[in-house]
């Protein structure tokens, strides 16, 4: 009787190892943004283009059920990319590349350096929230080329008034 109480409990402990085991296998994925750094101009729109995989290793399929994100203010972040271009689930050795997402930086945006994450949730199911993968960008606000040339033409126009008044005296 104690040695089939045993068996039983062994058997029950090694199904649940395997469950567990199984489960940490399926919530594996991989995120690598192909520019995480990237320029703009106040008004402009940049698309962040990213590559989800998932490892040959993992057991089963695991499901990308939402998002999560976070950028500096005045930003915006745009995640219907996400749910428009990528799978609902990867089988294990699948992967995807598309936009992740865009980034709005408003025409009133300070000249500066922006950052923010990214995160896809999901895991073994279509009900779970698991933090799967995350990722660092930055965005480079910089003002336009027009401007810039205009400061740029002012500067040597005052530099050029300068030097022929030093010459004409």
């Amino acid at each position: 009787m104690i040695r089939k109480t045993a068996l039983s409990l062994s058997t029950l402990l090694m199904a649940i190892l395997l469950l567990v085991s199984s489960r940490a296998f399926a919530d594996t994925i991989n995120l690598t943004l192909s520019d995480p750094v990237q320029s703009g101009v106040p008004g402009s729109t940049l698309s962040f283009v990213a590559t989800v995989s998932a490892p040959n290793t993992n057991g089963a399929a695991v499901f990308l059920n939402s998002d999560s994100f976070d950028v500096d203010s005045p930003l915006t972040l745009d995640d219907n990319p996400f749910f428009g271009n990528f799978p609902l689930s990867l089988n294990p050795g699948d992967s995807a590349t598309d936009v992740l997402f865009t980034v709005t930086i408003p025409t009133d945006a300070a000249i500066t350096d922006y950052s923010g994450f990214f995160a896809i949730l999901g895991g073994a199911d279509g009900g779970a929230s698991d933090v799967l993968a995350w990722t660092t960008f930055e965005v480079n606000a910089v003002p336009e080329p027009s401007n810039v040339l205009l400061v740029a033409t002012g500067l040597a126009g005052l530099a050029l008034l300068g030097f022929s008044k030093r010459f004409c005296l």
